[in-house]
């Protein structure tokens, strides 16, 4: 066995995805030397960059325990479908890589580079690929392992939540933030929010917005709600730099972002903090970094011709949660968040 030695590279955009992935010199139970590549869904987001972050330090790991190398590279999925569907079938041409780890774009657009011509072992992490959201199990011949939770979950949740917030208030006027309304995912759980507060007659979804899981332009586009409805009551968002910036516009409005039902998702260090500070309701949880590591193992294992789990609870892999308020954090001081946001 060769010592242990891991490599980094970065490939970014459409225009480099000609570019050759190194591949590997012997694959199976008894490789030396081994090739991911971890499709971002933008390497400019950070909840990619958090996955890809458990991913590096699980490969540093495996590559330390076992002697061996793992060259993990990433690429720019640019928060484009098409993109990231061009980005899978290149690196499947080839026998570049003998895995990949992904974050999909869009997972149900992703399905049509299944079955892959090399078979090459896919962990998907956030939401499942195929035309089934809600199913976890691999849905196509080629992913071996989902590290995901259904999207409805945490957003049903949310909504339960908000719904228990505006007992007292009639009407109580809800605005939702979604991050890409041209998305299954997303849609879905816009579906989730609206399922659960269409059932009380005093809450009233005033509209449904894109944040596109940016700050800034989360800022904007609520600036430009408060304009017309200064009264809102509350603001769901699955995505916690959107919800930075509905707080930011709420205080530039001159409103207290703590008197209205205010919620993210993602369990940013920033979210944390917010919830703590009384600025959040609360925040849906997440683990990306948890995740990354979870998915480089299953695509290891598949590799190397060891058990695979197939489906991992992305809701299970924290200690509490998922949607937690400020007493939750206060009773669990040690924990911080995974990643910023």
């Amino acid at each position: 066995m060769n010592r242990k030695l891991i490599r980094y590279a970065a490939v970014a955009g459409a225009s480099l995805l000609a570019i050759p992935l190194a591949a590997c010199s012997e694959t199976g139970a008894d490789a030396d030397s081994i090739s991911v590549v971890f499709l971002a869904a933008s390497s400019q987001n950070g909840y990619s960059q958090a996955v890809w972050e458990g991913v590096q330090e699980r490969a540093a790991e495996i590559a330390e325990e076992q002697g061996i190398t793992i060259d993990v590279k990433i690429q720019d999925g640019q928060f484009d479908a098409t993109t990231q569907l061009s980005q899978l079938q290149n690196v499947d041409s080839g026998m570049q890589a003998d895995g990949v780890v992904v974050v999909p774009n869009d997972g149900t657009a992703l399905a049509a580079a299944f079955p892959l011509a090399n078979s090459i072992p896919v962990a998907t992490v956030l939401n499942p690929i195929g035309p089934d959201l809600s199913m976890m199990e691999p849905q196509v011949e080629g992913v071996v392992s989902t590290v995901a939770s259904p999207p409805a979950s945490g957003a049903t949740l949310q909504a339960e939540a908000a719904a228990e917030y505006c007992a007292d208030i009639d009407p109580c006027k809800i605005a939702l933030l979604a991050g890409q309304l041209n998305t299954p995912l997303d849609n879905a759980r816009v579906d989730a929010w609206n399922a659960v507060l269409e059932q009380h007659d005093n809450i009233s979804v005033v509209t449904t917005l894109e944040g596109n899981y940016d700050r800034d332009q989360s800022l904007g586009t609520v600036s430009n709600l408060l304009q017309s409805h200064p009264d809102i009551n509350g603001i769901i968002s699955n995505a916690d730099q959107q919800t930075l910036g509905a707080q930011i516009a709420l205080e530039n409005a001159g409103i207290d972002p703590s008197s209205v039902y205010l919620t993210g998702g993602g369990g940013t260090k920033e979210a944390v903090q917010a919830v703590l500070d009384g600025k959040w309701t609360n925040d849906f949880l997440n683990y990306p970094k948890s995740m990354g590591r979870e998915a480089l193992e299953q695509v290891i294992n598949s590799v190397q011709g060891n058990e695979v789990t197939t489906v991992i609870d992305a809701d299970s892999l924290g200690e509490f949660g998922p949607l937690v308020t400020r007493d939750d954090l206060e009773a669990n001081p040690e924990f911080t968040g995974e990643w910023n946001g």
